[in-house]
């Protein structure tokens, strides 16, 4: 990890002119991968306690989730996005995801999870958060082309909507829940050990859009 950090700065051909990769924009990808980590750690831990306990597995739930939103929180505040405004839609869905699911937590005399499970429509609220994880899904899908978050785009609101709208079996939502807590770690794991330049993305992009949300008087 050090030895990626003391590269020397690269300089790039972008779309509107040669941009430079610096130690601070890697340190950036670093911490943006490290939250995905703990964001899919978390998540992988409670669903497998969930798997193999049953409701004993609940009132540990909580705590993973409240981890997992932290390292989700990261990642988002870190993300290379050129949109500035689907950057900060997304950072607005997790927070209102986040404070929706502390409001639960402390006021609901269930688990967290339990309480989302008896009252489908509190994920109006809990939701958002992973409306924003969906977010982070589609858009390594668009940049990277990677399988998994192909697959974990569409399956993250099919088993939310299936849930709240009661369609879908109990058996069906256990397996698309198993298939997002494997498409997740297997999305993760990949992020460590992809390039780092290219999840920066091409900084001239982002000086340019930036250019022409503050013009220079003529």
């Amino acid at each position: 990890m050090i030895a990626l950090l003391d590269r020397e700065p690269q300089t790039y051909q972008g779309q509107f002119g040669e941009y430079t990769i610096t130690k601070g924009d890697r340190l950036e990808v670093i911490i943006y991968r490290a939250g995905l980590v703990v964001a899919a750690a978390s998540f992988a831990i409670a669903t497998n306690l969930f798997f193999a306990q049953g409701k004993a597995a609940l009132p540990a739930i909580t705590p993973l989730f409240m981890l997992f939103s932290l390292g989700l929180g990261v990642s988002l505040f870190y993300i290379h996005i050129y949109l500035k405004a689907l950057h900060r839609v997304l950072q607005g869905f997790w927070l209102i995801g986040t404070v929706a699911t502390v409001a639960i937590a402390i006021y609901s005399k269930e688990p967290l999870a339990l309480y989302i499970y008896h009252h489908p429509l509190a994920l109006f609220g809990t939701g958002f958060s992973f409306a924003a994880l969906t977010g982070i899904f589609f858009k390594e899908a668009f940049c990277f082309n990677r399988l998994e978050t192909k697959i974990l785009t569409p399956i993250v609101p099919l088993l939310l909507l299936g849930h709240m709208t009661g369609v879908i079996p109990v058996e069906l939502e256990q397996a698309l829940l198993g298939i997002w807590t494997i498409g997740f770690s297997v999305f993760a794991i990949r992020k460590m050990t992809q390039e780092i330049d290219p999840d920066i993305g091409d900084k001239s992009v982002f000086a340019y859009l930036k250019q022409q949300e503050n013009p220079k008087p003529s």
